[in-house]
């Protein structure tokens, strides 16, 4: 049976998948609207924050790369009618997985003054950022474990089960930052910034827990190694392989625009932390039919349903760019709020509401790479991934960051830089797919 590509099946997966994907940066969010409200030293504590969050992501985005390769794969042999062949892989995946996040986590806890140096953190925000890079880091290899759960769960064309455990886990986040952030009279003390250390490493472990639990009871994937090696092992592990070299390259943007913007001083590292999370966020909201594309189009590939998988791209584009639409109406409507509800310091503001027009008029631009990026997830084409981001940020983003650094364009210049970054990851997307499966249409 062919599946169907329609409004209501794209958004069966799209819309779970949305909510699912802004409850990483919701996360985030979190943190930084509280944490920039702090009473006692809020500004470095909204530095630390951002550049302790950006350094996590990093490490979370490079090795979190086995979720798309596990969901292209299951998808493709679901499409293919073979998925009792595969059964066997999900497990070696995770426990490979798992076991380089703990040699990550400890390599790293024993030089994270030295790396927080190289980001340009000094005196009271480098303290901050290493109390605060302790206590979360330990959430690591939960959070790589919930990743390849939800990737399973995608391959299998749901998206209903990672949307409970990133909903549950948002909302407890929120719960344990009031709690722990700001404390509760005769309970708890206020713990400032390590509370809200502590109330994303709770929220992580719960999350961990759900993910085990609604695997086990809600399908037939078994997480009990099994031997032989599946033969499809190697081909996730470079497929993994390829999108670890392209986060490495992605990660290379997020890190060098913080260190820029850190380098011209705390209020801008404070403006630059608020943009770079509501720029986080809006991409995982648009992110959501970027999934579809990725669940969908790898299916679709399996059964070798090209026409359909072409009619896929265009109404997931068409979808992505009317939300980007209505994002950027809401973001245009309360540009002024949405700044203050993460701090309370003029300057910092000031620095935000200067560059936060670029963000906005960038959300078409980013849309199409987004949506794209998921079909090419999909379609397992990390080779084609990686070769756009390599190129995008050292021909594209690293040069326009410099060059507004040269001209003395402060965070003005990071902002363009990443506008340049998204506009050649999108185009080439574009190029490679018309190229690639126009000429395989049978009503073209």
């Amino acid at each position: 049976m062919k599946t169907s590509v329609n409004s209501k099946s794209i958004n069966a997966l799209a819309i779970p998948a949305t909510i699912a994907g802004i409850a990483e940066p919701l996360l985030s969010i979190t943190d930084t609207a509280i944490v920039g409200n702090i009473p006692v030293d809020g500004l470095e504590s909204l530095a630390a924050a951002g550049i302790v969050g950006s350094f996590l992501s990093m490490l979370i985005w490079i090795l979190g790369q086995t979720r798309s390769a596990i969901s292209a794969i299951i998808s493709q042999y679901l499409g293919a009618g073979k998925l009792e062949e595969v059964k066997s892989l999900p497990a070696q995946a995770i426990y490979l997985n798992i076991t380089l996040s703990i040699l990550v986590l400890l390599s790293t806890v024993f030089v994270i003054q030295e790396i927080f140096e190289l980001l340009n953190a000094t005196g009271k925000i480098l303290q901050y950022c290493i109390g605060y890079y302790e206590i979360r880091v330990w959430g690591f290899p939960l959070t790589l474990f919930v990743f390849a759960v939800m990737g399973i769960f995608r391959g299998l064309q749901n998206t209903y089960w990672p949307m409970v455990i990133a909903i549950t886990g948002a909302v407890l986040n929120v719960i344990f930052d009031f709690a722990f952030v700001y404390g509760i009279e005769g309970f708890i003390p206020a713990m400032y910034l390590e509370g809200a250390a502590y109330a994303s490493l709770l929220a992580q472990a719960i999350m961990a827990i759900m993910a085990f639990y609604l695997l086990w009871t809600k399908t037939d994937i078994s997480l009990k190694l099994k031997l032989p090696i599946h033969p499809e092992l190697g081909r996730l592990v470079v497929m993994s392989l390829n999108l670890f070299v392209r986060a490495i390259a992605l990660n290379t943007a997020l890190i060098l625009a913080v260190r820029e913007a850190t380098a011209l001083g705390d209020k801008y590292i404070g403006a630059h932390t608020i943009a770079i999370n509501l720029w986080l966020f809006s991409a995982f909201f648009i992110d959501g039919f970027g999934a579809a594309g990725n669940i969908m189009g790898g299916r679709l590939l399996g059964e070798k349903n090209y026409d359909a998988l072409w009619l896929l791209a265009k109404k997931i584009t068409k979808y992505g760019l009317i939300v980007s639409l209505v994002i950027m109406a809401l973001a245009s409507v309360f540009y002024k709020p949405l700044g203050s509800l993460f701090s309370n310091e003029d300057l910092v503001l000031s620095a935000f509401y200067g560059i936060f027009y670029i963000i906005i008029l960038g959300l078409p631009i980013n849309t199409i790479a987004f949506v794209l990026d998921g079909v090419f997830k999909g379609l397992g084409e990390m080779k084609y991934l990686r070769n756009t981001l390599l190129i995008a940020t050292f021909l594209g983003f690293v040069p326009m960051l410099f060059l507004g650094k040269y001209l003395d364009w402060g965070l003005t210049g990071i902002w363009l830089a990443f506008t340049v970054w998204m506009f050649i990851r999108g185009a080439a997307l574009v190029w490679k797919f018309r190229n690639k499966f126009k000429p395989l249409l049978q009503n073209p």
